[in-house]
């Protein structure tokens, strides 16, 4: 019934309204060769830096995304073949309302495998986002509806074609519930000086619940918590989740997020009876990227560290620390003309990742505990346009269980092939 409606509502508005020009802020999407440096951008922009179409005469504007890929791994010569995936279908859509008041919404389709590792059931269609804001002075506006938690860079920014790689960072999908979304409330703004901006950001939502901890990856596991049908109106613990970010970017730097999440976690509480002692997740998260002068090498780059309070009747599996993170490193190689194309360019990547899943030492052995990942990822794009890309990567990827035995075989590590694209439109 979601995606009758939702068919509906798209072919109404592409039916009664006749686009316009298209109105793009090209500078989060223009390739590092390109990009716009007089422009004062932060991560915490990026849900209205995209490119939209003016629906007519109306305050209404619409844009979106689609990617899609084909993908072949292989474990110690055990395959599956080819796989091909449909991806995501994105679509927002955004009105100005009034002066200094404006609404923006993404209705998105997502079937990611390499999402949230199995945890949801099948394909997704939903509400990611939906908010308005009201701005009382650049340094204070307010923002309420379904929102995406400022925790890090990524899970704002977020977007297939901004991206050379088929794949999200396995740290933000699979240690951090990326891209995570919660109703709630918060204030947020942005000061220039210069070359020099400065943004904060800080909201109250709803929060996770104790699947983190009672779920079928049998350890500690903050994805596990997107599952949860009732999310969007009932709250486990019914307390806030509390995150806030600090920014600070120079446009010929780039910028650094500090940012925190945490609260109550557990349903402690029942029919004001306590059954259980309150337990916390607090989330810590540091982000980077920015552009190397002259080389126009892009650095992309976000770490977390995750603390839970478990239990003392869990097993070891279930982690008090987590900790991981990825690096991408972007060069262009070719920029100018390419066939019809005025403003191709084409970009060699590689991106490191790690997790650790159980960041510590069993109590019992004072032995490190693994349950860890590494995987590099290489890559080449071509971009016919900023807003488009195709995209060759290799996967080399090692996994450990807690006791540091290979997972998979002893024999060597998953190594995987995928061609893919991503385009807004």
């Amino acid at each position: 019934m979601k995606i009758t409606l939702s068919v509906l509502f798209i072919t109404i508005l592409l039916f009664y309204f006749q686009p316009a020009s298209a109105q793009i802020d090209s500078s989060l999407l223009n390739s590092p060769a390109k990009k716009d440096t007089a422009k004062h951008t932060l991560s915490m922009d990026a849900i209205y830096n995209r490119p939209f179409k003016k629906l007519g005469s109306s305050s209404l504007s619409i844009g979106g995304y689609v990617e899609s890929d084909v993908q072949y791994t292989n474990t110690s010569g055990i395959t599956n073949g080819d796989q091909f995936q449909f991806r995501r279908f994105s679509l927002f859509v955004s009105s100005t309302i009034a002066p200094h008041i404006k609404f923006l919404s993404e209705i998105e389709y997502e079937d990611d495998p390499s999402g949230d590792a199995g945890e949801a059931a099948g394909p997704e269609f939903g509400v990611e986002y939906a908010a308005l804001d009201i701005e009382f002075n650049p340094l204070l506006n307010l923002r309420g509806g379904m929102i995406l938690n400022p925790i890090g860079g990524f899970n704002e920014n977020h977007d297939g074609p901004k991206y050379e790689f088929t794949d999200r960072p396995i740290a933000m999908t699979q240690m951090l519930p990326d891209t995570w979304n919660n109703p709630g409330f918060g204030l947020y703004g942005k000061k220039y000086s210069g070359h020099w901006m400065y943004g904060y950001e800080a909201y109250v939502t709803g929060g996770f619940n104790d699947s983190i901890i009672n779920n079928s990856q049998g350890k500690t596991f903050l994805p596990a918590a997107k599952s949860s049908i009732t999310r969007f109106n009932t709250s486990a613990s019914g307390e806030p989740l509390y995150t806030g970010k600090l920014s600070f970017g120079n446009d010929q730097i780039g910028e650094i997020g500090l940012s925190y999440m945490g609260g109550v976690y557990n349903t402690w509480r029942v029919e004001g009876a306590q059954v259980d002692n309150k337990r916390s997740v607090n989330v810590f998260d540091v982000n980077f990227n920015g552009t190397i002068p002259g080389l126009h090498t892009n650095i992309i780059s976000e770490w977390a560290w995750i603390f839970v309070d478990i239990p003392p009747d869990y097993t070891p599996e279930y982690a008090h620390k987590q900790f991981g993170g990825f690096i991408d490193v972007v060069q262009p190689i070719i920029h100018g003309r390419i066939l019809d194309w005025d403003n191709a360019t084409v970009n060699i990547a590689v991106r490191g990742e790690y997790v650790d899943w159980n960041d510590g030492n069993f109590v019992a052995t004072g032995q490190k505990m693994y349950n860890d990942l590494w995987s590099i990822m290489p890559a080449i794009s071509f971009r016919p346009t900023p807003q488009t890309v195709l995209r060759l990567n290799y996967r080399r990827q090692t996994q450990n269980d807690i006791t540091g035995n290979k997972i998979g075989a002893a024999i060597g590590p998953t190594a995987g092939l995928s061609f893919g694209l991503s385009t807004y439109f």
